[in-house]
């Protein structure tokens, strides 16, 4: 037993370090285009809003929700953003984040008509590149938490888009945490799927 110890423990280890070494280079290469004052940021005719669920397993509203509608609305009010795109999960009939975001943008004063939905952007990969693929665009602001965008930035950049990002209000305590958590192993996959140059889960013409 004690001569398969030490293989297993340098196996974590290396693995362990792995994946700090991962995050960092994602954050690294992220951080020059991550904005966090609305009157620093440079304008874009586009915000590409990254979807979430409103609600928690417990029905409470999920503050990442509720925080990216209040970025998006700070930077339309101010003139940063012209067109929301909301790209976010809709693959059950009974789960539309897309739809979620802009009845809540609406609410929240922005013009029905400044905003357009991508229904298939079941993962941060399938939202950033369908953003330059399907809908055209070349440049464009993407919002939600700094962790979630140093991931969106690294993928966009990787891919040759000019995008720049402003980070939401950040959520803390036990469910940031894990979420944070969690986080490491999304850059991971993401470097995996940058590796083997995966594409979005539905990849249509432009429109």
């Amino acid at each position: 037993m004690t001569k398969y110890l030490k293989p297993i423990m340098i196996t974590i280890l290396i693995s362990f370090t792995g994946i700090l070494l991962n995050n960092y280079w994602i954050s690294n290469k992220a951080k020059p285009y991550l904005y966090n004052s609305v009157s620093n940021i440079p304008a874009n005719k586009v915000g590409l809003l990254l979807g979430t669920g409103k609600f928690l397993t417990n029905g409470s509203i999920n503050l990442y929700y509720k925080y990216r509608i209040d970025a998006a609305a700070k930077l339309f009010k101010a003139g940063k953003i012209d067109i929301i795109l909301v790209s976010g999960d809709n693959s059950r009939k009974d789960y539309d984040e897309p739809t979620m975001f802009k009845q809540d943008l609406i609410a929240s004063g922005i013009p029905e008509e400044k905003i357009h939905l991508d229904y298939a952007g079941f993962r941060t990969l399938d939202s950033v590149l369908r953003a330059r693929d399907v809908f055209g665009l070349n440049a464009f602001t993407i919002i939600s938490q700094q962790f979630h965008n140093e991931r969106a930035i690294f993928l966009a950049q990787s891919h040759g888009i000019n995008a720049i990002a402003f980070n939401a209000k950040n959520v803390n305590g036990r469910y940031g945490i894990k979420t944070k958590l969690r986080e490491y192993l999304a850059r991971v996959k993401s470097s995996i799927d940058l590796l083997f140059n995966v594409q979005p889960k539905i990849f249509r013409s432009k429109i």
